[in-house]
């Protein structure tokens, strides 16, 4: 079975910026992390590899400097590791990052696609399913458990706002995992060796054929007008003292609210 796990390197949320004239995040510079939930993704794939006769192969799109982040999923235990790079997929959406994505995969080949649920820097949850879109292949979401595998279909929990969802989907599929499918593994002392060691394939738009004008800022149908922190409200105070003290100051709190 092959697997292709996608993955994203995004600003770690305590050092995030803003470019106030094109309102994009400023990534050179500025240190990064595996997006959470891809972690979850590499994990799911990693215990697929355990269980039977299969291959791992992490891919990311970004600048050159994602190679940290597929080094990383390498020493957790990927087999293969591809960064899609090229000037032209600069200020792709999600639209554009999931063709890209799509086209890099058929490339690379696939049974099965594994993705996190959603990146913590745009938290659109889309690229995932719009990858399958784009393949013309089945997909699920918020997978938290695995429940059957063989070469032929998976059968998955999906995790639903009132419960749970028991789905079979034939292969090739892609899924998207929550945080509650697994607890990802810390890389070994000899995965660490390795990583440093393993080749990054290099892809860039005419590897995998893809029009300049369907990717980037071009080929992108949404655009950012603005971006911007939330004023911080200094006019709020945290209740202390017992929980009878605090709704008792809250009731005095929101009578003086309702008599102004």
């Amino acid at each position: 079975m092959k697997i292709v796990v996608c993955i994203k390197q995004v600003p770690d949320t305590t050092e995030v910026k803003i470019n106030p004239q094109t309102n994009t995040l400023i990534r050179d510079g500025v240190p990064s992390i595996i997006n959470p939930y891809d972690l979850h993704a590499i994990e799911a794939a990693l215990d697929i590899k355990e269980m039977m006769d299969a291959s791992v192969t992490v891919l990311t799109m970004g600048p050159p400097q994602a190679e940290n982040a597929l080094r990383d999923a390498a020493a957790m235990g990927a087999d293969d590791v591809a960064l899609l790079t090229d000037k032209v997929f600069a200020g792709s959406d999600s639209w554009a990052t999931a063709y890209a994505l799509s086209c890099a995969i058929k490339k690379v080949g696939y049974d099965l696609i594994i993705c996190g649920k959603q990146a913590i820097d745009g938290d659109t949850g889309q690229v995932g399913p719009a990858v399958a879109e784009f393949l013309n292949i089945p997909h699920v979401s918020y997978v938290s458990k695995f429940s059957s595998l063989n070469g032929d279909a998976i059968t998955v929990r999906r995790l639903m706002d009132d419960g749970y969802d028991i789905v079979e989907v034939s292969l090739p599929a892609l899924i998207t995992v929550v945080r509650e499918l697994n607890q990802p593994r810390l890389p070994s002392l000899k995965g660490k060796i390795r990583a440093k060691k393993i080749e990054i394939k290099r892809l860039n738009h005419t590897d995998i054929n893809v029009p300049p004008k369907n990717v980037g800022v071009e080929g992108s149908p949404t655009q950012v007008k603005n971006i911007f922190a939330p004023a911080v409200k200094k006019d709020r105070r945290m209740l202390e003292g017992t929980a009878d003290h605090q709704v008792e100051e809250l009731i005095e709190a929101l009578r003086c609210i309702r008599c102004i």
